[in-house]
């Protein structure tokens, strides 16, 4: 009998260590992606601010595992009744009373915990139903359906989790509420399984509507290796946006702790559960080709603006960068300059327009030649950039203002 606790405590010591590592590695990559999208003005969008609330989701999720272990497995009471001994047990003939008022807190928490757990898999439903609405829909105003997005990702767990706990402190008012007591939990457990359902249709049927494009576009050619690359590239994609995983062994229900099956579910959940997140932040933020093209745009920016400013410290009025001279030179030679470009007119042009090949100028807001809609062949690849997550957020940024241009650097 020892020996089979001690192999069970081994076993949670282990599950312990996983979910721990995968939830911290998570919290801390889904910080740093919503730090990123929330700076950059450029990727402002409603597809990223899907993105960040699903981050959020996530972020809160990991928080609140790590609050309910802190409160529900390391609390005073849990060491004193570990420290009782046997014979303690045996001589006790009373039951004390239980004071219910020590349990607010923990219930408390655990009622936190259900409800980012319950929005954790609402928003993964609400990434699968707008990558569903771009692909399926040639127009689609999404800036007007941003707030029921919000609503239903946060809003709807709410309510189910709401009843859970009235019914709780109504019919089932024991302990802290972290264990199951009959019927109740499907409250909020039905929503969240309708919500895994719903995504993995949405997943195979975006997964045939790609299948299908990849088809057509290399319609007379022989290089289906290629074709079934892309296919198996999108699919890694979009497993972890929608949770495939969690189909797995969605229908299986919870056998003894001993039973190697168990052993194997517990293992696989943790392990996926905890990691989706930090692979959700790689594949929408840090692999996201329009968050590197900001990142190094801004980095040019600043790498440019400290050498100016070096340079100027330093007294330098001759240096230049590539073919535009800098303002110091122009300051020293503006009588010279002026009879030149008198002279010649296409000069001028050059000089008025010559900040435009500084390296990192973007004119205030402007788009990049890299984020225009593409034509052509290329846009039957819509699907596949939706998915990838490589379509400009051109749609929510600042028109374009002539009078406004001006050096970033400066």
């Amino acid at each position: 009998h020892l020996a089979g606790d001690a192999g069970h405590n081994h076993i949670f010591d282990r599950l312990y260590l996983i979910y721990t590592v995968g939830y911290s590695i998570s919290l801390g990559s889904l910080t740093v992606a919503g730090i990123i999208l929330g700076y950059f003005r450029h990727l402002h969008c409603t597809r990223n601010y899907i993105h960040m609330h699903l981050f959020v989701s996530f972020m809160l999720r990991a928080i609140f595992i790590f609050v309910k272990d802190v409160v529900l497995y390391t609390g005073s009471e849990l060491e004193e009744i570990e420290g009782i001994a046997k014979e303690d047990l045996g001589s006790i003939t009373e039951v004390p009373p239980i004071d219910k008022a020590q349990f607010v807190g923990c219930k408390v928490v655990v009622t936190l915990f259900l409800y980012f757990l319950a929005t954790n898999y609402f928003w993964v439903l609400v990434e699968g139903l707008y990558l569903h609405i771009l692909i399926f829909m040639a127009f689609f105003p999404d800036k007007k359906y941003l707030w029921g997005f919000t609503l239903f990702g946060w809003g709807l767990p709410m309510v189910f989790v709401a009843i859970w706990a009235s019914l709780r402190a109504t019919l089932a008012d024991t302990g802290c509420w972290d264990l199951s007591a009959g019927g109740v939990k499907w409250i909020y457990q039905v929503p969240i399984l309708i919500t895994i359902a719903i995504n993995f249709i949405l997943f195979i049927n975006i997964i045939r509507v790609l299948a299908t494009k990849l088809r057509e576009t290399n319609a007379g050619r022989n290089d289906t290796r290629q074709q079934y690359r892309k296919l198996l590239k999108s699919t890694l994609v979009l497993m972890p946006l929608f949770g495939v995983h969690y189909i797995i062994f969605m229908a299986v229900p919870y056998t003894e702790v001993s039973g190697i099956i168990w052993q194997i579910q517990m293992h696989y959940e943790l392990l996926f559960n905890s990691f989706q997140g930090f692979f959700v932040a790689i594949i929408y933020c840090f692999c996201n080709g329009e968050v590197q093209a900001e990142i190094k745009k801004s980095w040019s920016r600043w790498t440019l603006a400290l050498d100016f400013k070096r340079k100027a410290r330093s007294g330098s009025t001759t240096y230049s960068y590539g073919p535009m001279v800098s303002h110091t030179s122009i300051t020293n030679v503006t009588t010279r300059g002026s009879l030149a470009m008198h002279l010649n007119p296409r000069l001028a042009s050059a000089a008025l327009n010559g900040h435009r090949n500084l390296p990192g100028y973007v004119k205030n807001g402007s788009i990049s030649e890299n984020s225009l809609p593409s034509s052509g062949p290329e846009q039957s690849n819509k699907e596949e950039d939706h998915v990838n997550g490589s379509v400009p957020c051109y749609d929510e940024r600042p028109t374009i203002e002539l009078e406004e241009e001006r050096e970033t650097v400066m």
